[in-house]
């Protein structure tokens, strides 16, 4: 932990450094913000030119003269106004903001601030710093990206530029560090969505508003398939509920406290006010109320995946990671208290035997998401029913082996939760899976059941998603597997290649054959090369490629060859289709 303390302060100092040598280039410079980041650091600047990227080489070479001449950060505490009268003398007027901003919050102009010295450059800044840049290993650390940024990440405030940098103790772990960058490039949802043609935008559509194409709908509709199948043993029936709602109904759950603006409003033309929904769980509640429910009748599951919709900061936008229309796979189970910690299993259940089937179950940390008890507004419900959550949650997750780690303040509005964070192929975190015990929205919305003692009692609500939102689902799997999708969710899954239109008519057999028996093939039928057809279909991922010939026609077989170049040799059609069918059954995959 210190050494990772203190290789945040030298992040931080080197943005500093960084703004010293944007002084030197750009002496009318307006400076913004720059503080450290995870695995490096950024500033935003309001310069007199748009930079290219040669200008991050030239900066470097700058900074690296800053680092070697060893200078000095001098800090100085000097009150608030006077501050104020320095920075508007040498027109920078972000940071006059800043200084007027601290004084608000402070409630008192004679408010003292902390500014740093670099050479002739001065920053408003709380610190800490490096006491002089001698102290940074100039081999370290690399600038890598232009890129434009709100001031203050306001889409109503000017656009900044943002000059982003890594760093690190040692120059090996830059190297390790823009290696695994290089590869994440390659693996990037964006770029690989859209050279395997499986999802698109429009700017007449809008953005965060993405357009699924039937490639990208077959692997929605299978994972679907597969997490609807998969909860299905376990209980599960599927609901289907409108995408939008009175907004009492939000109000009643609290959800329109909670989300805010970000809420899309629905006037209706006979003044009724709706929203297009944010979550489910409300609809849900009310498939539950709408008849009397017995202790017997319970555990009652219900699972939907739809449409939901959350009003996002234009700037916040990115590709699939965050969208406005996100299809979320949601799930809610209704139970009495002394069925809570097995529905509590069964769902971590539904995620492990999930996960496994995508090589991705023991890539995981699981986090118990609580309260922070000295904000209690955040959230609603008795305090009495948080303690037994938060309790239960703990018991299954030492029950379970789940090792889950405590993280305050990180429950949701009704209550504590289970979050499992996977690591993909390149150690990226993201956090998908959630179970979530919730003792209040029942009761906020007068859910019952009779009990065996004739008495009307409220149910205990527990929320999961195994995949979360399709869409951040689909970022996992596509950087994960680069692609590479395994055999039972490919768009493609075989290609047919006759060696030429000889045997063009014996290729579209064996295609029909496959499509016959649901196997997701195609045959490409080209006046190209038959190398080049097998390169492009390789460069397609497409898991399996038939190549007929005269030797195959005549004796009714197939030459198999897989993406990874592997040779299979000569097989009888039957054959091959019991082999792949086998494996889309039992979810085989090759290891990557």
């Amino acid at each position: 932990m210190e050494r990772q303390n203190k290789m945040m302060v030298q992040r931080h100092s080197l943005a500093h450094i960084l703004a010293a040598a944007v002084y030197e280039m750009f002496p009318d410079a307006k400076f913004g913000m720059g503080p450290a980041v995870e695995n490096g650091f950024y500033y935003d600047f309001d310069l007199p030119r748009t930079l290219i990227p040669e200008d991050l080489e030239i900066l470097e070479d700058k900074m690296r003269k800053i680092i070697k001449a060893n200078y000095q950060f001098k800090m100085a505490s000097i009150p608030a106004d006077e501050a104020t009268r320095d920075f508007s003398k040498a027109k920078q007027p972000y940071k006059v903001e800043l200084i007027k901003g601290i004084q608000k919050e402070g409630r008192k102009k004679s408010l003292r601030v902390t500014c740093y010295a670099l050479r002739d450059f001065v920053d408003l800044c709380s610190g800490p710093h490096i006491d002089s840049t001698g102290e940074i290993n100039s081999k370290a650390f690399r600038l890598t990206k232009i890129s434009g940024a709100y001031w203050k990440g306001d889409e109503k405030n000017k656009m900044l530029q943002r000059i982003y940098g890594v760093a690190f103790a040692t120059e090996k772990e830059l190297k390790n560090y823009l290696a695994m960058m290089e590869e994440a490039e390659k693996r990037d949802h964006r770029k690989l969505g859209k050279e395997l043609d499986l999802f698109c935008f429009s700017g007449l559509v809008g953005p965060g508003l993405p357009l699924f194409t039937p490639k990208g709908t077959i692997i929605i509709d299978e994972l679907q398939k597969h997490v609807e199948a998969v909860c299905r043993m376990h209980g599960f029936q599927k609901v289907s509920a409108p995408s939008l709602a009175k907004i009492n109904l939000f109000e009643k759950s609290g959800h329109k406290q909670k989300f805010g603006d970000e809420l899309f409003h629905v006037k209706s033309h006979h003044k009724q006010d709706y929203v297009l929904k944010p979550v489910q769980c409300p609809h849900h509640t009310q498939i539950y109320a709408s008849k009397i429910r017995s202790y017997r009748d319970l555990p009652i599951r219900y699972m939907e995946s739809n449409k939901q919709f959350r009003d996002e900061k234009p700037g916040e936008i990115s590709g699939l990671s965050r969208v406005i229309a996100i299809t979320v796979e949601d799930g809610h189970s209704f139970c009495r208290i002394d069925q809570v910690k097995e529905e509590l299993k069964i769902m971590v259940r539904i995620i492990r035997d999930f996960y496994k089937a995508l090589g991705l179950w023991g890539k995981h940390r699981v986090s118990l998401s609580v309260r922070n008890k000295k904000h209690p507004e955040k959230y609603i419900g008795d305090e009495k029913d948080w303690n037994t959550c938060e309790k239960m949650l703990r018991e299954v997750s030492d029950e379970m082996k789940l090792d889950a780690k405590k993280q305050e303040g990180e429950a949701a509005l009704y209550g504590p939760k289970l979050d499992f964070m996977f690591r993909d192929a390149l150690g990226k975190e993201i956090q998908i899976p959630t179970v979530q015990l919730d003792f209040a929205t029942p009761k906020r919305f007068e859910l019952t059941f009779i009990d065996k003692d004739g008495k009307e009692k409220n149910p205990v609500m527990v929320h999961r998603a195994i995949l979360g939102s399709y869409e951040r689902f689909l970022v996992l799997l596509i950087e994960h597997f680069a692609g590479a999708f395994p055999l039972w969710l490919s768009p493609v899954q075989v290609e047919v290649i006759p060696v030429s239109d000889k045997f063009k008519k014996y290729g579209q057999e064996i295609n029909s054959a496959l499509l016959s028996a649901g196997i997701r093939s195609i045959i490409r039928e080209s006046s190209e090369s038959l190398g080049k057809r097998i390169h492009t279909a390789q460069n397609e991922k497409i898991n399996y490629m038939l190549i007929v010939g005269e030797k195959e026609t005549k004796s009714k077989t197939v030459a198999v060859r897989d993406r990874e170049k592997a040779d299979l040799g000569a097989m009888k059609v039957e054959k091959f289709l019991e082999k792949i069918t086998r494996e889309i059954r039992v979810k085989q995959q090759k290891k990557n």
